[in-house]
């Protein structure tokens, strides 16, 4: 009976386990390379290790990202042709990055505020059919450790 039941408690670890491992192997979701590392947004918030917010109060903001219509002023750009081979670049690998997206901020995350004019700390122009705006800014916060890129005035 004590064996049934260590059985029976460690099922649910295990699919646990293969449900994370299929997720973090995964790249079904947003990933950019950045040298040998990779940076990937994931739906397991307890598995990323940097955790972005989104604020539409610019007060709120740690982080300030405009998206831009032009491509050459941008600090990031975004553009596919949609779902199609995937680069082996973004396989996940020990040095990858897990980025979430969270509904609320997060103690010591990055709060960031998305709009079309300026001031910006990044400059993203995104034409994808596998990126949002919202995702391609998380990458780019979650890849700097939102770190300030430009001096921005103060509102």
């Amino acid at each position: 009976m004590l064996r049934f039941k260590i059985l029976a408690s460690a099922i649910p670890l295990l699919a646990a386990a293969v449900f994370a491992r299929s997720e973090i192997g995964s790249v079904s979701h947003p990933c950019i390379a950045l040298g040998d590392t990779s940076v990937e947004l994931t739906s397991l918030f307890w598995t990323a290790g940097v955790h972005v917010a989104f604020t539409d109060d610019p007060a709120r903001a740690t982080v300030r990202v405009q998206i831009t219509e032009d491509a050459d002023a941008a600090d990031f750009a975004v553009v596919d042709d949609g779902l199609g081979s995937e680069s082996e670049t973004c396989q996940a690998n020990p040095s990858t990055r897990l980025i979430s997206i969270a509904a609320q901020p997060v103690d010591g995350g990055q709060v960031i505020y998305l709009s079309t004019e300026g001031p910006a700390d990044y400059r993203v122009y995104v034409r994808s059919k596998t990126f949002s705006q919202r995702e391609a800014a998380a990458l780019i916060v979650g890849a700097r450790g939102g770190h300030r890129h430009l001096q921005a005035a103060s509102l």
